[in-house]
C-alpha cells in the first residue's frame, strides 16, 4: 500500500468486495446522513398538515415564521459542525456520534410531543444541533477508517444515505396523511364527514374556526419515527472499532493496532498492517511538526485560532479554501434545498391540487431524487468531477427557467391549464436529476481532495460550516419568496446555477486521479510536496531504515513542482 499523501485515487468493486468489514462499517455509519435527510425531508409534509396547521396554526399560516421553524435546525447545525470538531478530538469520533445521537433522541422527541411553539423550536433546535455534529464527524470516522482507494466512492454513499433520509421521510408523510381524527377550533363542531380547512388568526396562535379530518398524529408519527434509525446508529457504533488515527493521537498504539486488524482483517503481525500503522503515526507526527514550527509557545484555543488563520493568510492557500467554500455556496443557492423543505408547497404551485396529491408528487421526487445520486457513485472517477458540474448546472439552469417561464406565462390560471402544470412539474424533477448527480454529491467529494494534510480537517470543518450557514439563509427566505415574487424565484435560483457554471468553468480544477503534489502545481504552491518529502524521512526513521534522496524527487520533468 502507498503512502497516504502518495496514492492517486482509484475505485472498483473488487476493492469494495475484499474488504466486506470496512465497508459495512463506513456505511452503517451513513445512518449519520439518512438522519440528516429524514429530518430535511419531513418538515416539509408536516408544515402542510392540516392537522399541524390546527396545533400550530402560527407556523402553518405564516409564510415568516414557518421559514424560521424550517431554519431553526439549519442555524444549530451549523453551530453543531463547528464545535464538533474539538469535541471529537477529545473524546473520539465513535463517542462523538454516539453523543450526537442521544442529542438527536432528545431533540426528536421534544418536537414529536410540542404542545406549544417554544417547545416546536426547541425541540428542532436540539436536533439541528445533533445534525451538525454528525455531518462533520461521520465523514471524518469514514474517511480514517477507509483505503484510499474507496475513500471517494465510501464519501459519495454518505450523500446517497442522505438521499435515502429524504425518501424515507416523503412517503412516510404521505402515509401518514390518511391518519384519521378530528380537530375542530374552540366553539366549532366537528361535522362528520367534513375535512375542511380551518381558519387561522396569523397574529395569535389559535384557529379562529372550522375542523381538521386528520389525528395529530399524522404529523407527531413522522416526527418520532426517526428515533429508530438514530438508536440503531448509536448501538450498532458500540460494537464498531474507533478510528485508528484518533487512537494514534491519543497515543494509544495497542488499541490501533487492534482496530486496524479488526478493519483490514489481516493479522497485527502482517507487513501490510504495519506499514500502514506507520504511515498513519508519520502523518500525526507531521502535523504536531507543522504546529510546532509555524505556531512556537502556542497552545490549546491560541493554536487552534492560528491554524484557521494561516488557511486566509497564505494566498495558495486561501485559493484552495475559497474553491471549496463557493462550491458549498452554489451547492444551496442552485435551490435544492429549496425544493426539498417546500416541495408540497412548490407542487401546489404547480397545480396539484389537494395536499394528499402533492405529498405523492413530493414522494416521487424523493424517488428521483435518489435513483439520480447514483450515476456520480458509477462515473465520479471516470469522467471526473468537472464535467459532472458543468452538465449538472447547465441542465439545473434550463429546467428552472423554463418552470420559471410556465409560472410566469400561467400565473393564478395553471391549476385550469393542466398540460402546463405537468410540464412545469416534470422539468422540476429533470432539476433534481441533474443537481443530484453533480453538486449534491461532489459538494462533498471535492473539499476532501484540495487540501493538503497539514490544514485538511480544519479547511473542512470551514466548508461545512459555509454549507450550513447558506442552507439556513436558503430555508429561512424560501417561504416569502414564493410568496412574493412566486415564478421569480425560480429565475433567481436559475441565475445562480448559470454562476455556478462559470465558476466552474474559469475556477474548478480537475481532481480525478490527481494527488496532493498534483494539486501543487494547480495552486502553485509547494506545501504537499514538501509533507511528501518529511513524511518519507519520517517514515523512514519509524523503521529505522536510510532514505535515499532521489526517492523525493518529482516522477519526471512535467511534475516539477512551479511557484507561481
Amino acid at each position: 500500500m502507498g503512502s497516504i499523501v502518495d496514492s492517486p485515487p482509484k475505485s472498483g468493486f473488487k476493492l469494495v468486495l475484499q474488504n466486506p468489514y470496512l465497508c459495512g462499517v463506513a456505511s452503517f455509519s451513513t445512518l449519520g446522513g439518512l438522519l440528516f435527510g429524514y429530518d430535511q425531508g419531513v418538515i416539509s409534509g408536516v408544515i402542510t398538515m392540516e392537522s399541524f396547521g390546527a396545533v400550530f396554526p402560527r407556523v402553518y399560516s405564516d409564510s415568516g415564521f414557518k421559514g424560521w421553524f424550517v431554519s431553526t435546525l439549519l442555524l444549530a447545525a451549523w453551530a453543531g459542525s463547528l464545535i464538533n470538531g474539538p469535541v471529537a478530538d477529545r473524546i473520539g469520533r465513535k463517542v462523538s456520534i454516539n453523543v450526537a445521537v442521544v442529542i438527536f433522541v432528545i431533540g426528536s422527541a421534544i418536537q414529536c410531543g410540542a404542545v406549544d411553539i417554544p417547545m416546536l423550536f426547541a425541540g428542532r433546535a436540539i436536533a439541528g444541533l445533533a445534525i451538525g455534529m454528525l455531518t462533520m464527524v461521520v465523514p471524518l470516522y469514514i474517511s480514517e477508517v477507509s483505503i484510499a482507494e474507496i475513500r471517494g466512492g465510501l464519501v459519495v454513499i454518505q450523500q446517497l444515505s442522505v438521499t435515502i433520509g429524504i425518501l424515507i421521510s416523503y412517503w412516510i408523510d404521505y402515509g401518514a396523511n390518511y391518519i384519521g381524527g378530528s380537530r375542530c377550533a374552540p366553539n366549532v363542531p366537528f361535522t362528520g364527514g367534513t375535512t375542511a380547512k380551518p381558519t387561522f388568526d396569523p397574529y395569535h396562535d389559535v384557529p379562529i374556526g372550522g375542523c381538521t379530518g386528520q389525528s395529530e398524529a399524522s404529523w407527531r408519527l413522522p416526527l418520532a419515527i426517526q428515533i429508530v434509525p438514530a438508536l440503531i446508529l448509536g448501538i450498532g457504533m458500540l460494537f464498531f472499532p474507533d478510528s485508528p488515527r484518533w487512537l494514534l493521537m491519543k497515543e494509544r498504539d495497542d488499541e490501533c493496532l487492534d482496530a486496524l486488524s479488526r478493519l483490514r482483517r489481516q493479522s497485527r503481525d502482517s507487513l501490510v498492517l504495519q506499514n500502514e500503522y506507520l504511515e498513519i503515526r508519520a502523518s500525526i507526527m507531521l502535523e504536531n511538526t507543522f504546529a510546532r514550527e509555524h505556531f512556537p509557545n502556542l497552545s490549546g484555543f491560541k493554536l487552534h485560532a492560528a491554524q484557521y488563520m494561516s488557511l486566509v493568510t497564505s494566498w495558495p492557500r486561501f485559493k484552495r479554501l475559497a474553491i471549496g467554500c463557493c462550491v458549498m455556496f452554489f451547492q444551496q443557492f442552485m435551490g435544492c434545498n429549496a425544493m426539498i423543505y417546500y416541495a408540497p408547497t412548490i407542487f401546489g404551485m404547480l397545480g396539484m391540487n389537494g395536499n394528499t396529491t402533492s405529498l405523492l408528487a413530493t414522494g416521487v421526487y424523493g424517488i428521483v431524487n435518489c435513483l439520480s445520486t447514483l450515476p456520480a457513485l458509477f462515473f465520479i472517477d471516470k469522467v471526473g468531477r468537472r464535467a459532472l458540474l458543468m452538465a449538472g448546472a447547465t441542465g439545473t439552469c434550463i429546467s428552472l427557467v423554463i418552470v420559471g417561464g410556465i409560472l410566469g406565462g400561467f400565473g393564478d390560471n395553471l391549476s385550469t391549464n393542466q398540460s402546463a402544470g405537468y410540464a412545469a412539474i416534470a422539468f422540476i424533477y429533470i432539476y433534481d436529476v441533474n443537481f443530484s448527480y453533480s453538486f449534491a454529491p461532489i459538494g462533498w467529494v471535492l473539499p476532501s481532495e484540495i487540501f493538503n494534510l497539514s490544514v485538511r480537517s480544519k479547511a473542512i470543518s470551514i466548508t461545512t460550516s459555509a454549507t450550513w450557514m447558506c442552507n439556513f439563509i436558503i430555508g429561512l427566505v424560501t417561504p416569502d419568496m414564493l410568496d412574493t415574487i412566486t415564478w421569480g424565484t425560480y429565475i433567481f435560483f436559475a441565475a445562480f446555477c448559470l454562476l455556478a457554471l462559470a465558476f466552474t468553468f474559469f475556477f474548478i480544477p480537475e481532481t480525478r486521479e490527481k494527488t496532493l503534489e498534483d494539486m501543487d502545481l494547480i495552486f502553485g504552491d509547494t506545501s504537499a510536496h514538501e509533507e511528501k518529502k518529511r513524511i518519507k524521512r519520517i517514515e523512514a526513521q519509524l523503521r529505522g531504515t536510510p532514505i535515499e534522496d532521489d526517492d523525493l524527487k518529482p516522477r519526471d520533468e512535467h511534475e516539477e513542482v512551479v511557484d507561481g
